[in-house]
């Protein structure tokens, strides 16, 4: 009998945990654990959507055309050099797969989003962790790791689950120092939260080793239909779109997110919205002795004393039917990662971590 294996690096990879979003014996739960727009969608996506069963026999364009011209004109770029996937994920994924493999390496820091390393080993390449300086982006440290071997260099900016972000200068010097046949891959899940921030794409347009990633399942509510995009050079995005499948975005994907796309008054309404209660828990946790970095993302990365008291916290607030999350992976033991919701689940929070600390003490 033949012996069937799974090629190298497969079986390293340690499986995905998402947010949970129930609690046992608790009804009135309020979900703060995966970084979602407590808002949902915008009401023009929601009416696109309504509709979209009509169609739902045809297949889809196979180039993404109407959506890329709509990304195009939001945010200035050449729609030519856009790429649309299921998810930034999937984005990210092509990314690794063109360029990376078997005997390469692929960077990303201490505290960086968990799909880094599963696609490293997903095409047989190493992950190289490189350790972070006060849970920020230390470019040193990533130059310092670099090696005629390293092919990738995953960068979340803002960051999670820290929320922190590096600075323009230091990105385009960390772009500018990497090995030849080495990319740069902003991933801007956050980038919308950050206003004037463009992503990383004026980085792009000098250089040809930087590529960036967006998504619409944070700021744009659309999780639940999976949808993202890249830019880059255009070398880079003809040979993505060889890996791409023709059909990977279905035809009620591309249509609520060309609606989400044009509705840039809700975004920024909810950036507003997410400013201002991310300034207010982050204030009302300090000064019941949970400090946190300054955030640039929808979410507080909130610092306990050690892991046996933010586990302790976790499991009230559980009690209390607020599901944040734990973040013991991304190697912060003593935090929790709370997605900033709205203003009745931020007093919620912060009235159920005043109830937990006047308890310990």
């Amino acid at each position: 009998m033949s012996r069937i294996t799974p090629q190298p690096g497969i079986m390293d990879i340690e499986l995905y945990v998402g947010g949970k979003a129930t609690v046992e014996g608790v009804s009135d739960v309020v979900k703060l654990s995966s970084n979602e727009n407590p808002y949902g969608c915008s009401d023009a996506a929601k009416a696109v959507h309504a509709k979209s069963g009509h169609n739902l026999h045809r297949y889809p364009s196979t180039d993404h055309s109407d959506l890329r011209v709509v990304i195009g004109e939001v945010h200035g770029l050449d729609a030519s050099r856009i790429i649309c996937g299921a998810g930034s994920d999937e984005i990210l994924q092509f990314i690794t797969q063109c360029y990376a493999g078997v005997g390469d390496e692929v960077v990303y820091t201490e505290h960086g989003f968990s799909m880094y390393p599963i696609l490293a080993r997903m095409v047989g390449a190493k992950p190289v962790k490189v350790a972070e300086r006060e849970r920020v982006v230390d470019v040193d440290a990533i130059l310092a790791a670099c090696t005629k071997k390293t092919k990738i260099v995953f960068i979340a900016n803002p960051a999670n689950p820290t929320g922190t972000m590096v600075g323009g200068n230091e990105m385009a010097r960390l772009a500018d120092s990497l090995p030849d046949g080495c990319i740069l891959v902003q991933d801007g899940a956050y980038a919308e939260f950050v206003d004037g921030f463009d992503g990383g794409a004026s980085l792009i347009e000098s250089r040809d080793n930087v590529v960036m990633t967006r998504t619409f399942s944070k700021i744009y509510g659309l999780g639940g239909l999976r949808i993202g995009w890249g830019y880059g050079p255009q070398a880079m995005i003809d040979v993505l779109n060889r890996v791409r499948q023709p059909f990977n975005l279905s035809t009620v994907q591309l249509s609520v997110a060309e609606a989400a796309m044009r509705d840039q008054a809700f975004v920024a309404k909810c950036r507003a919205d997410n400013a201002r209660m991310r300034a207010w828990l982050a204030e009302a946790l300090a000064e019941l002795g949970v400090p946190s970095d300054t955030s640039c993302a929808n979410f507080i990365l909130a610092r306990f004393v050690d892991q046996a008291e933010a586990e302790a916290c976790d499991d009230y607030l559980k009690s209390q039917g607020l599901l944040v999350r734990r973040v013991t992976g991304y190697g912060l033991p003593n935090c929790l990662r709370i997605t900033v919701g709205d203003e009745a689940s931020c007093r919620r929070v912060a009235h159920a971590v005043g109830q937990f600390k006047g308890g310990a003490r």
